[in-house]
């Protein structure tokens, strides 16, 4: 649902941007790197860490997972980055990727976000055609809806659908609160309390 909102308003947000063309120093903007790395803790499951790695110049994504389609599993991606609006700013980057270990397969995908003032909308899909077992295909998405009053903190609504875990809910749901500082971030996630026995993600990033 976040993903199908960031499309539909898509039209509005382009319409706001400007016609302006790129300075000399957007056109020399050097390489930005993140590295993130997430911790799960799973009930009545072997807990593990997710680390994700980015590079990104001008249009052009690159990025590295591990254990996100399953353990002991890595992909590689490259996308386009794409961006458009001023108050409220749109940003787009559809991803391909190539996914090896005990999940291979090949994987179409992309990012989404909208933010306006405090408020970010972030949806994140990738579908895995499984080339071993065509019924071992498979949607995963990450989806967030983040309130910022401060620079520092943060909090929001959070849900995922994976099968790099196993637990009684399909769609797991959850809470989010998080703590920033310069160009780090670390952010708790509890999914499925409630439900069934919670798991807690322990995310933490950096940008250089």
């Amino acid at each position: 649902m976040m993903l199908g909102a960031c499309v539909l308003l898509a039209g509005q947000i382009f319409a706001q941007a400007t016609n302006e063309a790129p300075s000399e120093d957007n056109d020399e903007k050097e390489w930005a790197f993140s590295f993130a790395t997430s911790g799960y803790i799973v009930p009545h499951d072997r807990s593990y860490a997710s680390p994700t790695f980015t590079a990104d110049r001008q249009w052009l994504h690159l990025e590295t997972r591990y254990n996100y389609e399953n353990k002991e599993t890595a992909s590689l991606w490259a996308g386009y980055n794409l961006s458009a609006g001023n108050k409220v700013v749109f940003e787009a980057t559809p991803m391909l990727g190539g996914v090896f270990g005990k999940t291979s397969g090949i994987a179409p995908g992309g990012r989404l976000s909208l933010t306006y003032k405090h408020i970010r909308l972030f949806s994140e899909v990738e579908y895995v055609f499984d080339t071993i077992g065509s019924n071992q295909s498979f949607l995963y998405s990450w989806n967030e809806l983040v309130y910022s009053p401060t620079e520092w903190f943060h909090a929001g609504l959070v849900a995922q659908r994976t099968r790099a875990y196993h637990t009684s809910v399909d769609v797991q749901r959850g809470v989010s609160v998080g703590f920033s500082h310069k160009k780090l971030d670390f952010t708790t996630y509890i999914f499925n309390a409630g439900w069934t026995d919670p798991t807690v993600v322990l995310g933490l990033s950096f940008n250089f």
